[in-house]
């Protein structure tokens, strides 16, 4: 059987890192193909990747979804969200930005990617009430700094972008690398702060950036795990701004907190000030998640970072699964170690992955707002049964994915998805069909993957997946 790549980075404290795994979409694409009638074959893939693709698509008005929690739950997060590290590192006091935001654009960004910065900053004016704007020239409170990612790796190996503060340009990070001024558990106020972005990846991947690195420039600094429903979370479910982030960070600027306050003096207004801008949260009731211990971070890092052997990965996935167990779990994060053990034996036992993918898919049947969460393993469990040849069997697996893809902004969810729907009609005989599918992926493709060599690589995957015919 063969499995199609699969590619994802996932957010760490300090940027998104370019190494590590999470939760991850299948990357793949389809490139266009002429019409065909339904009683015929389709041309051969080589045949179709050497055409030309359209522009990239986008997304249109953005619909996120209000926090489905309770306050009380959203308190602690916000606490833990804004008074400590990822490492652990405790913040004595509460920061942000105490004049309106400023944001400069510096470098060479595509036009692409300006108007993905014009949709976020429009959405921090409208959903989280923060006076944000940009300017062209002059001073600014957070610059965004395009570079190549060579340069982001010469600044910070392994990282895909960042933030640091009290610095405006990669130039100026290296000449207070050891400064204290750059240093988070310094910070008192936020003045200054640069957020710096990749010019030479996909469309989605900058702009998963610029919402990650721009969020915790103006709020919070910490990432948590037990968190299903934000982009504050290492296993990089969401890539773009939820309903509960736009809530934390409206919370972050309104009037009844000031910088300089104790987590005591912040945790005494959160009830009242939540209740004036959630009131839906205080019907809901409570239902805290543990706190994730070091132990589960660390076999989740291992197995899907770098530096350690197949076998040794495998050992960190188990172990993930089996601490999942022992604590007594049944959250996303239970789900989220079947998941990550699945795709590490994948290759090698495929029946038994899908097995894992089954009982992660059990376990966020059980929790809700986790249809983000389904939707990202469903391509796997789809890829599986084309392969087998199975193409009724992908379909159902697969046609729950695009309406969630398209809600939640990922472009490379959705065109891979696409790409899976085509190969099962293909597989089913409805060549046209397949053919109208898969030319409705190729512009989310190129905004999902990047340049044609990378759309037409990833098509080659996914068409792989076909049982031989020989």
């Amino acid at each position: 059987m063969v499995s199609a790549a699969m590619f994802i980075a996932t957010l760490g404290r300090f940027g998104r890192a370019a190494t590590r795994l999470g939760i991850a979409v299948l990357v793949a694409a389809s490139v266009a193909a002429s019409g065909f009638p339904e009683n015929q074959t389709p041309a051969s893939r080589a045949a179709l990747a050497r055409n030309s693709l359209p522009p990239a698509k986008s997304f249109s008005t953005p619909r996120p979804l209000p926090p489905q929690r309770s306050n009380r739950d959203i308190a602690r997060d916000f606490l833990d969200l804004h008074f400590s590290l990822e490492g652990g590192t405790v913040l004595p006091v509460f920061t942000r930005f105490e004049r309106p935001i400023r944001v400069r654009v510096t470098g060479t960004p595509s036009t692409g990617f300006m108007q993905d910065l014009n949709r976020i900053l429009a959405r921090l004016k409208n959903e989280a009430d923060i006076n944000i704007q940009p300017v062209s020239s002059g001073p600014a409170e957070i610059t965004l700094q395009a570079v190549t990612s060579r340069e982001i790796q010469r600044a910070l190996p392994q990282a895909a972008c960042f933030v640091v503060p009290n610095v405006d340009s990669l130039a100026d990070l290296r000449r207070k690398r050891r400064s204290p001024d750059t240093d988070w558990s310094q910070l008192r106020s936020r003045d200054r702060l640069a957020v710096f972005i990749p010019i030479d990846v996909s469309p989605q991947e900058a702009r998963d950036c610029l919402h990650e690195e721009l969020a915790q420039a103006i709020g919070p600094l910490n990432d948590l795990y037990r968190l299903s429903d934000s982009v504050f979370n290492d296993d990089n479910v969401h890539t773009v701004l939820t309903g509960f982030d736009m809530l934390v960070l409206r919370a972050s600027y309104a009037p009844e907190l000031r910088i300089g306050m104790r987590r005591r003096e912040v945790a005494a207004v959160l009830p009242g000030l939540l209740a004036r801008l959630n009131p839906a949260g205080t019907r809901i009731a409570s239902r805290p998640l543990p706190a994730t211990p070091r132990s589960w971070i660390n076999a989740i890092e291992a197995a899907l970072g770098p530096g350690s052997s197949l076998n040794g990965r495998k050992r960190a996935a188990n172990q993930a699964v089996a601490l999942a167990r022992d604590l007594g779990w049944s959250d996303h994060r239970r789900a989220y170690s079947h998941y990550v053990l699945g795709r590490m034996i994948q290759a090698d036992e495929p029946e038994r992955a899908q097995r894992h993918f089954q009982t992660a898919l059990s376990f966020l049947r059980q929790s809700p707002g986790s249809d983000l969460h389904q939707a990202i393993i469903r391509p796997r469990m789809a890829a599986y049964e084309i392969a087998l040849g199975n193409g009724e069997a992908a379909l159902q697996q697969i046609n729950p994915v695009l309406p969630v893809a398209m809600r939640h902004e990922n472009a490379a969810l959705l065109a891979t998805s696409l790409l899976i729907k085509a190969e099962a009609l293909d597989l089913l005989g409805q060549f046209a069909t397949a053919n109208t599918v898969r030319l409705d992926s190729l512009g989310w493709a190129r905004y999902g993957f990047g340049p044609e060599w990378a759309v037409q690589s990833k098509m080659r995957e996914v068409a792989d997946l076909r049982p031989s015919t020989n």
